[in-house]
C-alpha cells in the first residue's frame, strides 16, 4: 500500500498533487510519501515485534536521502551501511552510533577506524583478514570492536543475478563450512568481542523459502558454535524482502515474514537483527517525468521522456520493471515503447508496453522507485542530477536540489598545460 492516489482524475502524493510540486520544481523528480514511509516501518516493527529482542537498521543504500532517513530514524531504527559516507549521512540523519551496522565487503582501514573512532554498534565481517585488522586497529586503542561473522549460505535467493548475494559464487561472506574454524580463530583475537553471525541472500525476494532455507542452515551454525564452546548473543539475518513493481504482483507480506521467522528462530535465545531497505522505501517513491515527444517508429511509437538512465539505472542495468502511467490519464490505453533523451539504445524503460496515452507536455510517474532510485542517480551526457521531494500531508519540501551542470563543472580543474 502506498500514499499516491488519484483526487478528482489527477494523481496526488498524500494530499498535494503531482502537477502542483512538478510546477515549482520541474521534471525530471523523484518524490517521497512520509505516510507511505512511516506505514511500512511501523508494519515491520509489529510482524516482529513478538520475536524477544529486536534490532532493524535500515539498508542506507535503498536510499540515503537525510530527510528520509530523519523519518525513519523517528519510527527507532538503526543504520545498515556499507561505506563510511554511508555512516557520516547515518550520524547526520540522528541515527544513533550504537544502532549503526557496518556491513560490506570492501571495508577499507580508514572506515574500520571511522566505526571505531564513532562507536558503531556492529562491524559485520567479510573475511578472516577484516577481522584481524579490527582487532588490531581496536586493541592499539585499548577498545574492543563488537562483532560478527557473515557467513555465505549457498542458497539461490531466486532474484536477478546482480542482486543475489548468498551463492557460494557471490562475492559476500565466508563459506559457511569454513565458518566454525574462521569464528575459532577470530574470537582469540584481544580487540574483539565476535558475537554471532550475520547473512543476507539477496535483494527483492518475493516468496520466503529461499529465506527460511538460509535461516535453518544458520541455526545450525549457531549450534555448533555454541557446541564448541563459543557465546553467541546476536544473529544478523540481513534484509532482502521484496515489494510489488507490477499491479497485482503478489509478495510475501510482513506477518508472513515475521511468522517464518518466529518459527524458524525459535530457542536460538539471541538478538536477531534485521536490514530492510527496498522493503520501507520502494513503494514509498515516485520518479515524476513528462513527456518530450511521441515519435513515430517503424513498429511502436517511442515515447520519449525527460526522466533518462541516469536518473533511474534500474531499468537499463537490470531490465528492472516500473508501472508508468500518466498523472492525468484520459482513459484510453495504447502499446509503445518509453524512451529517455540519453544517447544510448539501452536508454528505454519499456518496450512495447500497453500505457497510457500521453502526448507531448503530459506528466507521467514511474512507480515504485523509493529504492534505487535517485542514489544510483549520475549525471551522464553532463544532465542535471535528479533532485528529490519529500511529501508529508498537504506539504511538500525539496530534500534534495536539482544540481545542475554548471554547477558540477564548478569542481572540475583545467591543468596550466591545458590552457
Amino acid at each position: 500500500m502506498d500514499h499516491f492516489n488519484r483526487k478528482n482524475g489527477v494523481l496526488h502524493a498524500e494530499d498535494v498533487s503531482i502537477p502542483a510540486i512538478a510546477a515549482e520544481v520541474g521534471t525530471p523528480v523523484y518524490v517521497y510519501s512520509t505516510a507511505t514511509l512511516e506505514r511500512h516501518a511501523s508494519a515491520l516493527k509489529n510482524a516482529l515485534a513478538g520475536l524477544p529482542s529486536v534490532h532493524l537498521a535500515f539498508a542506507i543504500k535503498a536510499n540515503p536521502n537525510l530527510a528520509v532517513l530523519g523519518v525513519l530514524a523517528r519510527q527507532g531504527y538503526g543504520a545498515d551501511v556499507v561505506s563510511g559516507g554511508e555512516l557520516k549521512r547515518a550520524l547526520a540523519a540522528g541515527m544513533p552510533a550504537e544502532d549503526v551496522v557496518f556491513s560490506g565487503v570492501g571495508k577499507t582501514r580508514a572506515e574500520l577506524q571511522l566505526g571505531l573512532d564513532e562507536g558503531i554498534g556492529q562491524f559485520n565481517l567479510e573475511l578472516e583478514e577484516e577481522g584481524e585488522v579490527l582487532a588490531d586497529l581496536a586493541h592499539a586503542q585499548g577498545k574492543t570492536a563488537p562483532a560478527v561473522l557473515r557467513v555465505n549460505p549457498d542458497v539461490d535467493a531466486g532474484t536477478h543475478a546482480k542482486i543475489s548475494t548468498g551463492k557460494a559464487e557471490n562475492k559476500f561472506g565466508v563459506a559457511i563450512d569454513r565458518a566454525l574454524e574462521i569464528f575459532d580463530r577470530l574470537a582469540k583475537r584481544p580487540g574483539l568481542n565476535l558475537r554471532g553471525v550475520a547473512i543476507h541472500i539477496g535483494s527483492q525476494l518475493t516468496e520466503l523459502s529461499p529465506l527460511e532455507a538460509a535461516y535453518k542452515r544458520v541455526g545450525e551454525l549457531v549450534a555448533q558454535l555454541r557446541a564448541a564452546g563459543h557465546t553467541i548473543t546476536h544473529v544478523d539475518l540481513g534484509g532482502g524482502l521484496g515489494v510489488p513493481y507490477h499491479a497485482g504482483q503478489t509478495v510475501s507480506t510482513a506477518e508472513e515474514f515475521g511468522a517464518m521467522v518466529a518459527r524458524v528462530t525459535q530457542g536460538w535465545n539471541v538478538t536477531l537483527m534485521f536490514e530492510p531497505g527496498r522493503f520501507i522505501c520502494g513503494n514509498a517513491g515516485v520518479l515524476v517525468t513528462e513527456v518530450i515527444w511521441v515519435k513515430p517508429a517503424a513498429g511502436n511509437p517511442y515515447v520519449i521522456v525527460d526522466a533518462a538512465m541516469n536518473d533511474l539505472a534500474r531499468p537499463a542495468l537490470y531490465d528492472a520493471y516500473h508501472e508508468f502511467e500518466a498523472v492525468e490519464p484520459t482513459g484510453e490505453k495504447f502499446v509503445a515503447n518509453i524512451a529517455g533523451p540519453v544517447c544510448e539504445t539501452g536508454d528505454t524503460f519499456a518496450m512495447g508496453r500497453e500505457i497510457d496515452v500521453v502526448k507531448s507536455g503530459d506528466l507521467a510517474v514511474f512507480r515504485t522507485a523509493g529504492a534505487y532510485g535517485a542514489t544510483m542517480a549520475s549525471t551522464y551526457n553532463s544532465r542535471a542530477l535528479v533532485p528529490e521531494v519529500l511529501v508529508s500531508g498537504d506539504r511538500f519540501a525539496v530534500v534534495a536540489d536539482r544540481i545542475q551542470p554548471e554547477t558540477i563543472m564548478g569542481a572540475e580543474r583545467v591543468p596550466e598545460w591545458v590552457r
